[in-house]
């Protein structure tokens, strides 16, 4: 009998069999432990193995390389691990969605520091789309701008890449323009100072930047608005970023029907002036507030760009500016507003001016109306100055009688 095997008091039998039924179970015990550990050891392993192959599939790889051959001006890009933005989204919750876009849909997310965040969640990446996610993560590290979005870092090694962005609050312009709400009236004065906003920054995009960039998708649910209401451009990823020596850029027809150049659509040659007609299509858009395709009647859509056109040859601008702003806007500057837009959506790229000159010519119109509201404001100084002298004399004389 093995030594140590023996009844407890009170108890008779063979201790032997207790002891080999205690050793078999410790044993089976252990099997179980090194088993499960083994097992999650392997999945592990299949995990790390699984995540470096969607890092491979989705870009990452590419992306190493664009960053590297770098001259320097990119902003290094932080690398968030998929456990990281699933526990900032929810696991990607439904409530958690903020929008849908082109090339993914965009989740509201809290990070472990507390700051809140835009989680971008792209379609299922074909080798097309790769190339459309790559472009933005690196063009957006080389953007430093406050009137375009920032990107923060990214996520490859998801079945999905995940693009990071600062968050902006308060939704798209594309809303406040054409979603009726009572609370909140985009002003006259508020809806300028957007459009030099975003003007300002496709200005610096198209000829400030280290690189020069086209958008190539300029629309209104592309710019967001700020808890300030301030203007930022957002959605790259159809953007293009070209050599200082290229006057065009040949590719697929991209962009959303309604702001697409009439150009472009015909040639497929995407040119700065290109962002401009769109941008042309989103002035019309802020004088109007109409879309940019609208109902015409119950059985025809038609284009806002070419109902505003035929409106201008017949001088009739002021039939499609926005009711709620007539009646707080200088017509002036709905004119110079008009004339800058028609110029933008002229049907040859070459006649349409550069962003750089709409900024100048928006910042203009905004300087004109400072200065017509400061002269409106000390001519009502003066009048209220003039009547409390006037009332003033009045009690004089009626003190000596």
């Amino acid at each position: 009998m093995p030594p140590g095997c023996s009844c407890s008091e009170g108890y008779e039998g063979n201790p032997y069999l207790q002891c080999r039924v205690i050793g078999l179970a410790l044993g089976v015990l252990f099997l179980l432990i090194g088993a499960w550990w083994m097992s999650k050891l392997i999945k592990r392993r299949r995990c790390i193995q699984l995540k470096k192959k969607f890092f491979k599939r989705n870009g990452g790889l590419l992306l190493q390389q664009q960053l590297s051959s770098s001259d320097g001006s990119v902003r290094k890009t932080k690398v968030f691990s998929s456990n990281e933005l699933e526990k900032a989204t929810d696991f990607f919750n439904e409530n958690r969605i903020l929008g849908h876009g082109g090339q993914g849909t965009v989740y509201k997310g809290m990070l472990a520091d507390g700051s809140i965040v835009a989680v971008k969640k792209s379609t299922i990446v074909d080798e097309d789309k790769l190339e459309e996610f790559i472009n933005e993560v690196v063009i957006l590290s080389q953007i430093s701008h406050r009137n375009v979005v920032r990107l923060l870092g990214c996520c490859l090694e998801t079945d999905v890449p995940l693009l990071v962005y600062e968050f902006i609050p308060n939704g798209n312009l594309y809303k406040y323009i054409h979603v009726q709400n009572d609370e909140f009236l985009l002003s006259w004065e508020m809806r300028l100072r957007i459009a030099i906003e975003v003007a300002g920054a496709l200005s610096y995009l198209h000829s400030a930047a280290s690189i020069p960039v086209y958008h190539s998708d300029i629309k209104s649910t592309n710019m967001l608005l700020d808890e300030k209401y301030r203007a930022t451009i957002s959605d790259f990823g159809s953007s293009r970023s070209i050599a200082i020596d290229q006057t065009h850029l040949t590719t697929h027809v991209q962009g959303t029907f309604g702001y697409l150049d009439p150009e472009y659509f015909q040639s497929s040659q995407f040119t700065e002036k290109s962002d401009v007609y769109s941008f042309g299509v989103v002035l019309v858009e802020l004088l109007s507030g109409q879309k940019p395709i609208f109902s015409a009647s119950p059985t025809e859509s038609r284009s806002l760009a070419t109902h505003f056109i035929m409106l201008m040859e017949d001088n009739r601008l002021f039939d499609i500016l926005d009711a709620r702003v007539k009646e707080h806007c200088h017509n002036e500057e709905v004119v110079a507003v008009g004339n800058l837009a028609r110029k933008c959506l002229n049907l040859n790229g070459k006649n349409r001016p550069t962003m750089k000159e709409i900024t100048t010519v928006l910042e203009r119109v905004i300087q004109k109306g400072s200065n017509v509201q400061q002269d409106s404001q000390e001519n009502e100084n003066i009048m209220a100055d003039l009547s409390m002298q006037y009332m003033g004399c009045i009690s004089d004389i009626n003190n000596d009688l």
